[in-house]
């Protein structure tokens, strides 16, 4: 960590009514092969020693460059983050606004998503933190929606831009009855309140196929594309 032997790799986010690239998410990764980790596990290390918000903060900002770097002003970036870790928004977040103004970057195009490992166990704390990032023009994600923390409700109080589905529902979601219902009342509610839902995990075309099907506008998995040091130009499938 104090040496920032990590990096950012991308992986690719898709309009899936077309097939064309809407954005990636940045997901953390070693840069040296002597030190080799997890982000879970490194994440982990991190808290215990006291070194979570500088971790965090320090993985926010080397994936806003490295966008800046590679992708073209549209492209949405998907940021993850801890609450947590974001103990005043006013202060925690002034370096990463300040890196986003001096990398001249849309603030449209950035996508700050609350990570899978997070207990979300402070909603007034995160909604001040969610208004921090939309007062500066960027938008919010919640991930993991339909398991563990992310639920109907929960959507219903932060009212996010962006919803991703848990690979948990998608996988074989073509074939179990239970979650194409639970996908139904997904695609309700984002109608009803104005999110865009994002399916996680596709590793199947069947699951692609039935998410196109039922109006889920994006996806995401190794069906179209792994996490890469640098972004694709065209998905194949």
């Amino acid at each position: 960590m104090r040496n920032s032997l990590f990096t950012s790799h991308m992986q690719p986010i898709i309009t899936l009514d077309n097939n064309d690239i809407k954005g990636y998410e940045f997901l953390m990764r070693p840069t040296n092969e002597r030190y080799p980790f997890y982000p879970n596990e490194l994440f982990d290390i991190a808290r215990q020693s006291g070194l979570q918000a500088f971790l965090d903060s320090a993985a926010r900002i080397a994936s806003i460059k490295i966008s800046a770097s590679h992708l073209s002003k549209g492209v949405k970036r998907f940021i993850n983050f801890l609450p947590s870790s974001i103990y005043d928004p006013a202060h925690c977040l002034r370096t990463t606004f300040q890196t986003v103004e001096a990398y001249d970057l849309d603030p449209r195009d950035l996508v700050f998503e609350v990570v899978e490992t997070e207990k979300i166990d402070e909603v007034d704390h995160l909604k001040q933190i969610f208004r921090s990032y939309q007062q500066e023009g960027m938008k919010m994600a919640l991930d993991d929606v339909g398991t563990g923390y992310a639920t109907k409700e929960m959507l219903l109080q932060l009212k996010p831009d962006y919803a991703k589905i848990d690979r948990s529902v998608i996988s074989h979601c073509d074939q179990d009855s239970e979650k194409q219902e639970k996908l139904s009342e997904m695609i309700y509610l984002s109608k009803e309140e104005g999110i865009t839902l994002l399916a996680e995990g596709i590793e199947r075309k069947e699951e692609a196929d039935f998410c196109r099907q039922m109006g889920i506008p994006l996806g995401q998995g190794y069906y179209f594309g792994r996490p890469a040091e640098r972004p694709i130009e065209s998905i194949q499938v």
